[in-house]
């Protein structure tokens, strides 16, 4: 199981550009920008939210909340942060728990920048 974290852990973009697909978000919205601007700004409350329980949490409560968040995150199209969360709920009380979790604050941290990005853009 260690293995399968490390290797979904190597598979997550690193480019900030790429942190939301918003075509997914578009298709998930249905085009409404203010639903948009709602589910963006639910997802970054919700992705802290849960990052924060992540860090002291118990391994089951863990691989819950990971599995809650990679949910969350494929429906706005944070594949980075999809990725991370599958590898933070494989690696749930092993050895790679630690790397995991730090992967996926750092795909938290590329999503919410790009959601900052997106909020500010001017509707169009």
């Amino acid at each position: 199981m260690s293995q399968l974290a490390t290797k979904i852990i190597d598979q997550e973009p690193t480019a900030p550009a790429a942190a939301i697909d918003y075509s997914q978000l578009q298709r998930m919205t249905f085009g409404d920008r203010s639903l948009e601007c709602e589910v963006l700004q639910l997802f970054d409350r919700q992705a802290r939210l849960l990052l924060a329980r992540m860090h002291n949490g118990e391994p089951a409560a863990v691989g819950t909340l990971a599995h809650t968040l990679k949910g969350s995150a494929a429906s706005i199209g944070a594949t980075g942060v999809v990725l991370a969360a599958a590898a933070v709920e494989q690696a749930a009380g092993g050895p790679e728990h630690a790397l995991a979790i730090g992967r996926l604050a750092s795909a938290i941290d590329d999503a919410c920048a790009a959601i900052a990005g997106l909020l500010g853009a001017p509707k169009g």
